[in-house]
């Protein structure tokens, strides 16, 4: 499996970011924090019998690794491995927050079966080393990206133990192929966040994989007609998405763009489907696990609801609540979903937040599976995605001449005429300072 073959990218990565040795306190502090997460796994996961796995064998096979480890980065990446093999998309361990910020300075994804580089940060390293959106990524430090193996990639490099640079094997829209080695920016935080606290924690999480970039919800008014809303992530109060949609009411076409978005609060995927339904409550999903838990329903909107023509925008990257969403639109017949297959990470979970330590205090945590997620029709979305009404994904030469044919498409099937190259200016990339 991808999962076994990429073990030994883990602990690699992670022996080779840290410089110092591994103290005997480092080590007890991690089999404390191994222990710690072994006791939230037996009493929270969602399955029983673990998905198979031998919940005893399992976490002391780890610990005698833990034993072995050379370096506190190698040590995370055993508790990281540990959680992995459940090969369950929301059951995670999440680090301890680090003291240097790591920016690649361009960002990738999976478009279709390749994956592409779809943004390079101006005055960045990548950008001075001749990386260009639109490049594929044929082989990253010895491995090739897949669909299978993309969202433990991302992980690896991202939030469990970010590297100093990354060796990359590219193929260019013109097919010329070449190796880049790109150097990372690391700079030193000033600013220490209380993982403690509800709104830091959810900053952290988030950031690990932002790479610089500005998410915003975005409203666009198309003609006298039409709106397009950009949402980066189910993270709105339910005021907030009344106001959005508030906006919309009178229009006869709405596009959500859903592209990018990895999910986020239930609350707000039930009051935003019951915007598009509004006589009488949906169900969204069932939920199971050890306990008995009620189905997600939508909270009908009556006449605040938008009754108007719908277009949902996916792409490999919608996970969680947004592909949820976006099928349920499906299951009901109330809109049209394009775009690209979708991430394949739909279950309920949640974070438990851990301190260990005396003195000088660790936080870290793990995101642990309680309920799998059953859609009205039966199906699962886990490692299956959403796959769209109608299939469309850019070209890498889309990327790099800066068009975008997915949004340009729904903005047609709304009544509008937009080409490639208009909608590819409609959301300009914002990085941060």
């Amino acid at each position: 499996m991808c999962w076994i073959r990429l073990a030994a990218l883990l602990l690699t990565v992670t022996t080779s970011l840290v410089a110092q040795g591994l103290q005997d306190r480092d080590r007890a502090l991690g089999r404390d924090m191994l222990q710690q997460i072994r006791k939230d796994i037996q009493k929270e996961y969602y399955d029983p019998s673990f998905g198979g796995i031998d919940l005893d064998a399992h976490f002391a096979q780890a610990n005698e690794k833990l034993l072995q480890a050379a370096s506190v980065g190698q040590m995370l990446g055993i508790i990281g491995q540990v959680l992995v093999d459940f090969n369950d998309s929301h059951t995670r361990f999440i680090p301890p927050g680090r003291v240097a910020r790591t920016e690649y300075g361009w960002q990738m994804q999976m478009i279709g079966d390749e994956c592409l580089v779809t943004a390079v940060k101006p005055k960045s390293e990548a950008e001075a080393k001749g990386l260009k959106p639109g490049d594929r990524i044929a082989v990253l430090d010895g491995y090739e990206p897949t669909r299978e193996n993309f969202k433990l990639l991302r992980y690896l490099y991202y939030a469990l133990r970010p590297r100093p640079g990354m060796r990359l094997a590219t193929v260019s829209p013109d097919g010329q192929s070449r190796q880049v080695d790109v150097a990372a920016k690391i700079t030193e935080r000033f600013r220490v966040r209380d993982l403690t606290d509800d709104f830091e924690f959810w900053e952290y999480v988030r950031d690990l994989e932002n790479e610089g970039r500005k998410y915003i919800h975005t409203y666009l008014p198309l003609g006298e007609d039409g709106f397009i809303w950009k949402m980066p992530a189910f993270d709105m109060e339910d005021r907030q998405v009344e106001s959005m949609m508030g906006r919309a009411k009178k229009r006869e076409g709405f596009i959500l763009d859903l592209r990018g978005n990895s999910g986020g609060y239930v609350k707000t995927l039930e009051t935003l489907v019951g915007f598009f339904f509004p006589e009488q409550p949906v169900k969204i999903a069932d939920l199971t696990g050890r306990k008995n838990m009620k189905p997600l329903m939508s909270k009908p909107k009556g006449r605040r609801a938008f009754p108007g023509e719908l277009v949902v925008l996916v792409d490999s990257e919608t996970g969680s609540s947004a592909e949820l969403f976006a099928r349920v639109i499906q299951i009901e017949e109330r809109g049209t979903v394009i775009g690209d297959k979708t991430s394949g990470a739909v279950m309920q979970s949640r974070v438990h937040r851990r301190s260990i330590g005396a003195g000088t205090v660790v936080m870290y945590g793990a995101n642990i599976t309680n309920a799998d997620v059953i859609m009205s029709d039966g199906g699962r979305l886990e490692h299956t995605g959403v796959t769209p009404d109608e299939m469309l994904i850019p070209s890498q030469e889309d990327l790099a001449a800066g068009r975008d044919p997915v949004l340009a498409r729904a903005v047609n099937l709304i009544g509008y005429e937009l080409s490639p190259e208009q909608a590819g200016e409609f959301f300009p990339i914002e990085w941060e300072d």
